[in-house]
């Protein structure tokens, strides 16, 4: 027996919702859009995360949904998980509403406030939301973005697999880096090793500088050691951007116009396709 579409669509869990203050507001829906992304298209978003909870593994200094509070950093750490069939059933409705009005949707992407492979039945959730874009848009290409920590997981790498574009992040190649924009998290190492197993992925990588002088991964250091990751990874293609967001923290700025475009270079220069994408708001760009 199906359920309702109209009921799934609500994800249940507003009472989990986190008291403070976020850049942009969490979600109360599995889906949300289609938004308008610089790198995606109209991108018809799919979020796995409890209602109104951030729940992600990672404390990256420009977050647009804030930083992760308290001890919601793992799969079991809290309740309201969307389930399944309830992902399942509002993938499927909102796509025949869009089908049904000829809604232009570049693409479906799971993404959300959160980590979305954090949910704890991610590989059965992805069968379902493959299942369901199947029946109604076949031809509208499944994403994922993700920030790479549980990569090296057997359920996340199966899951993985299934989309057809694997958006995945890599802001540093050297821990202190990393520690400094994403916060604290696993094995750098490790992240690299489990994304140079999966095929054709494209690396997502942030660049950001902060006016105290404290976060800065476009410093040549830290350039030459994400490379080498880069080296190890073989990504099919790297996308080059910076902050378009108000970010969790607010003393960074945007990577001006010309360094992204060195950096993009860069990447060329090593043998892959790159592509940059600057920031569309003034007030966020680098003064200097």
């Amino acid at each position: 027996m199906r359920i309702s579409a109209i009921d799934a669509t609500i994800v249940p869990g507003d009472k989990f919702a986190h008291a403070g203050c976020m850049t942009m507001p969490l979600h109360d829906h599995i889906i949300y859009g289609p938004v308008r992304s610089r790198r995606l298209g109209r991108s018809l978003g799919v979020n796995l995360l409890p209602a109104g909870m951030k729940v992600c593994n990672l404390n990256c200094a420009y977050c647009q949904y804030g930083l992760t509070r308290g001890v919601n950093r793992h799969r079991m750490a809290t309740a309201g998980w969307p389930t399944p069939a309830a992902v399942e059933a509002a993938v499927e409705e909102r796509l025949a509403r869009a089908a049904a009005t000829n809604e232009l949707i570049d693409r479906i992407t799971v993404a959300g406030h959160g980590e979305p492979t954090l949910h704890p039945e991610f590989e059965l959730v992805v069968e379902r939301i493959c299942a369901a874009r199947d029946r109604v848009a076949p031809a509208i290409p499944l994403a994922v973005l993700s920030n790479s920590t549980t990569v090296g997981w057997p359920d996340v790498g199966k899951a993985l697999k299934m989309f057809d574009e694997r958006h995945m992040k890599l802001d540093a190649g050297d821990p202190i880096t990393c520690s400094l924009v994403n916060g604290a998290g696993p094995s750098i190492a490790d992240m690299v090793d489990g994304l140079a197993r999966l095929p054709h992925i494209t690396i997502q990588s942030m660049f950001v500088r902060d006016r105290a002088g404290q976060i800065d991964n476009t410093t040549d250091g830290a350039i030459s050691e994400w490379l080498q990751a880069l080296e190890r990874i073989r990504p099919s293609s790297v996308h080059v951007y910076t902050i378009d967001r108000p970010p969790a923290r607010s003393s960074l700025y945007a990577v001006t116009r010309r360094r992204l475009r060195e950096i993009c270079g860069q990447v060329r220069a090593a043998g892959f396709p790159a592509a940059m994408f600057e920031s569309r708001q003034p007030d966020r760009r680098a003064s200097r």
